[in-house]
Parts: structure tokens; sequence; C-alpha cells
């Protein structure tokens, strides 16, 4: 068997069926139906990270693909038991916060390897700067989709990089690797029929002898891509040819004054087209729309973008598209081949310092920040309209077009090729991790300063630590049943894990009972893997009279 890996598999990553859909459930959906189809394990193996009922992770997989291997579950917090298979499939480019996780377990326990959706977002760029700045090891990966997202995180990360050769000196530690894999698709479940071409046109009005153009993806004019840019070729196009073009939009809007902003915009730009819009979200409609069509058309011009997984989509329908030369674009649809990619221009580096800062400041949100760098790029209009006259006046291109795209969708990005890279992927980390350094890491190096216990980070605020020589006395007249009622009040009991149990309390109060005693001596009487928690808890039982704790403050370690 190949290489496996344990599927991070938090639910809101995988599903579908939400109002909110975005590109990046619609590719872990894929992925893992993709995975359970071709993934040539013994078992599958997924980290339930949210820690929901077994039932309802088991009803979530079967309804993507009945596993044809047996399943193993491993608990959200049993980060131990992760040390077979040894390698963790990440939803996104985490790899830094979640090696601070591994930290505690040893850095040898098992590898991490992520993956890019969008790189644009503050959150998603403070993730890339964790690559750097967390205990990440050779033994670790981010997958970049395109290579054009490639060249955005390695520009990133080299920004982390000055900074900190310039605060620290030359880096001494390790870095993950980056490697290119694209997303995939299941290219069987986009075949079109002309059952589903005829019910869609009758559904939508459109006749046969009508062109249909088709977008499918989210109506957002600044955190998706401007629809005018398609509307003004797709117009010219129509006046070029003369012939009758219908642009039908598959997709949602986040609320109805952004739906009403974005299609009352795009509509007045192209009024020789007959502009017809559909909700792309109903589960029917998914795999099913691209029959409507005889081309497929994404100008995307927003940094949102990394892979671009609609066209792919398109080409596994057998579809030619019209798409901008941007991005992950650039790696999917060959130009005169599937389709036609249609040169973009944007400003100088270094020209949108001024972005960065307002972005940086909160003076624009994320939506608007990316919406106003997408503003100064340019699609080369005059291209797109020839590139759609073409495929409106030449449908024998066209279908020729589609058929080539189909045959590269299955070869190249059917998930039954992308998933043997996968595992060669996890094989590789896993190898590396097997031959890294098994010496521990010092105590020091393994706490992580993100999220440092409390007790340290404010040892300043109280007037007192309670240490080995601290004097422990019970309160008069208290006994264990007293001390049991009064800490189930909920004011004491609204969080107990890793608390005194009410039989250690019992015998600490035993062991009172006769005379006061250092902690040491108390502590004694209990196991050592014990004694820790019963330290700290002896303040929780001061707290509510319990016990009263006396004497000589102790260091804070």
């Amino acid at each position: 068997m190949a290489a496996n890996a344990a599927i991070y598999l938090e639910p809101e990553a995988y599903k579908t069926s939400q109002p909110f859909l975005m590109g990046r459930h619609s590719a872990g959906e894929s992925f893992l139906r993709g995975f359970l189809r071709y993934g040539q394990v013994d078992r599958f193996r997924f980290w339930n990270i949210d820690r929901r009922p077994h039932a309802e992770m088991n009803a979530l997989v079967e309804g993507l693909h009945p596993p044809p291997r047996p399943v193993e579950w491993i608990d959200g917090r049993a980060r131990d038991q992760l040390e077979s298979p040894g390698v963790v499939q990440l939803t996104g480019p985490f790899v830094g916060r979640e090696a601070w996780q591994r930290q505690p377990f040893g850095h040898r326990r098992y590898a991490l390897c992520g993956l890019t959706h969008t790189t644009s977002s503050a959150a998603i760029q403070a993730d890339l700067g964790q690559l750097l700045l967390g205990p990440v090891e050779p033994h670790d990966a981010l997958i970049c989709t395109s290579t054009a997202v490639r060249t955005a995180v390695e520009a990133q990360l080299e920004g982390f990089r000055d900074y900190l050769s310039w605060s620290f000196g030359p880096r001494r530690v390790p870095e993950p690797q980056l490697a290119t894999i694209p997303l995939g698709v299941n290219v069987d479940d986009f075949q079109r029929t002309d059952a589903q071409r005829k019910a869609w046109r009758d559904r939508l009005g459109i006749s046969e002898d009508a062109t249909v153009a088709l977008y499918v993806g989210r109506f957002s004019l600044m955190g998706k891509m401007n629809p005018g840019v398609m509307a003004l070729a797709l117009e010219q196009a129509a006046r070029d040819t003369g012939r009758e073009i219908v642009w039908v939009l598959s997709g949602w809007a986040e609320d109805e004054a952004m739906a009403e902003r974005y299609h009352s915009g795009a509509r007045a730009l192209c009024p020789s087209v007959r502009y017809v819009t559909v909700d792309g979200r109903e589960p029917g409609t998914r795999f099913s729309i691209w029959s409507v069509a005889d081309f497929f058309i994404s100008l995307s011009e927003n940094v949102q973008e990394t892979f671009g997984l609609t066209p792919v989509e398109a080409m596994a329908a057998g579809l030619p598209s019209v798409v901008s030369d941007w991005n992950g674009y650039r790696d999917t649809v060959r130009d005169n081949v599937d389709g036609f990619r249609i040169p973009t221009m944007s400003p100088r580096p270094g020209a949108g310092a001024d972005l960065a800062h307002r972005y940086a400041d909160r003076w624009l949100d994320y939506p608007l920040y990316v919406g106003a760098a997408s503003q100064f790029t340019a699609v080369d209009l005059a291209r797109a309209a020839d590139a759609i006259s073409v495929l409106v006046r030449h449908p024998r291109i066209a279908r020729q077009m589609g058929e080539e795209a189909q045959a590269r969708a299955r070869s190249e990005f059917d998930w039954s090729a992308i998933i043997p890279r996968y595992q060669a992927l996890w094989g590789e980390l896993d190898a590396r991790r097997r031959a890294a350094d098994p010496t521990p890491r010092p105590e020091a190096v393994r706490i992580n300063p993100w999220r440092m216990d409390p007790f340290r980070v404010f040892a300043g605020y109280a007037t007192a630590h309670i240490g080995p020589q601290s004097l422990v006395s019970l309160t008069s007249g208290m006994t264990a049943e007293l001390a049991a009622e009064r800490l189930s009040n909920p004011l004491a009991a609204f969080y107990t894990v890793n608390f005194p149990s009410q039989a250690e309390t019992a015998r600490v109060i035993d062991l009172l009972a006769d005379r006061p005693r250092t902690v040491a001596d108390l502590l004694a009487a209990f196991s050592s893997d014990r004694r820790f928690y019963l330290e700290r808890g002896l303040l929780w039982l001061a707290k509510f009279g319990v016990v009263t704790v006396n004497g000589p403050d102790a260091p804070g370690d």
C-alpha cells in the first residue's frame, strides 16, 4: 500500500450544503470523495478534530462515498495517536499553528501537510508567517495548488525572512518544504448530456440556436471577481458576430443588496446579451448546469483566487474556456488548445503600498482590500471579445477544444491522477520524519510562546506563590461531606478538568485532620502523575474555604 495520512476532518471544510458556499468547500468535498475512491491505503484514518459524534462523522463520510476499506477515527485531542500513520493532511495552510500544538508530543511524532486556498487574507498571511516562526520541521510541507500561488507564498516568506534576518541574523532553523500539486475534480461528476441540456434550456427559455456562455462562482463584486470585464467582452462579441448570446451565471450572493449591485451593473454593460441567473447552491445544479453551456467564461482579476477550480470543472464537462491569464488558470487551461487565456496587466511591484497600509490599519476590510486591488488589474478586452467570437462563429473549433479540455482534465486533474501525488508526498514526509534527529528539544523551546502557561505569564499578579514548603491547614469544622457540598456549588464547579477528585479531596482532609502539613508532605501521599494537579488544586480548596495555605513564596517554576 502507498503512504497514508490522517485526514483533518473538520466537517465545515467538506460540506457544500451550506448557505455560504465557497470554493474551498467544493474543493474539500471533492478531495475527500476522490481520496475515498482512489486512496491506496489499508484503512482510512480520520482525525475528528471537532470531536463530533462518530455517527455524525460516519454519515458525512458515507454520504460522499462509501469507504471501500475500514475507517479508523482518531479523537481530536489524541495527538499522541497520530504517530501512525505519521502524517496529518490539513485543510489549510496552518502548519505553523499545528506545529506549536505538536510541540509537547515531540517534533518527530508526526508530520504536517498543509494546503493553500486563498492566501490574501490577513489571517492566512499570519499562518504563512508561522511557517518561519513556528517549530516547523523539514518533514512538514505546504501544498501550493498552482505555480502562481507558490510564487506568492515564497514572496511572503521572503518578506518574513528579511525581517527576521535583520532582527536576529541568519536563519539557523529548518523550514518546511513547498510542493506544487493542483486541486482535482471527479471528472465523471461533470458529464454533460443531451437530456440535461434540453432540460436546462427549456427551464431557462433558451433556444437551441443560442450560444450560451456559462459563469460559475460567487456573485461578489469585490471578494470574487468583477463581472464587468466579462460583460464588456460578451457585449462586444455579440455585436461583432450578430449572434444570439445568452450569459448564464450560476452562483450566489451573500445578500440581496450585493446581488442587485452585481447583476444590475453587469446587465448595464451587456445590453445585447441575454442575462440569466441560477442559484448554484442547489444540489441538482452544481453538476448539471454545465450541460446548458457552449463555453465557459471566467475573467478573474482578483488576488483572492489561487487555483480556480471552476475552469477545471468546465474542462471535465468538455467545455472550451475563455479565462484570464491569471494565477492558477495559467496551470490548467492551455491557450488555443483547451480554450483561450486572455492577457492581464497589473501595476508594478511596490505600487500598492497605500492599499496594504489601509488594510493593515483596518481602513479597508478584506473584501474591499482585494476588490480595490482588482480595480487596477486590466484584462485585454479586445482579445477576450475575439476569443468569444471564435467560439460563437466556429462550433467545430469549440467542440475540438472541449474534447482536448476533457481529455486533459481526465489525465491531469482527475483525483485518480492527483491522489497518488498526495500519497507520494506523504510517503516522503513520513520518511523524513523517521530519519529526523531523535534528540528531544530543550524544555524551553517546547513551550508555545503564543499560548503560555497563564501562571508563568501573570506570575507578578499574585502576592505569593504556593510552593513545597507552604503550610496547608484544615479549616476548622471542615469535613469531607461539607467540602463535597461546597465544591459542588456552580461557582466552584463551573470548570473542573484536572482538578482534585472528590476522593482526593477527602484524602487531603483526612491527612490534615490531625495536624497541618507542608505541600511536599501532602503530595507524597499521592501518585506521581497526580501531584502536579493536586498542588495547584490545593489553592482551589483554599479559595472555597476547605483549607488554608500559608508559608513562604515558592519560585514560579
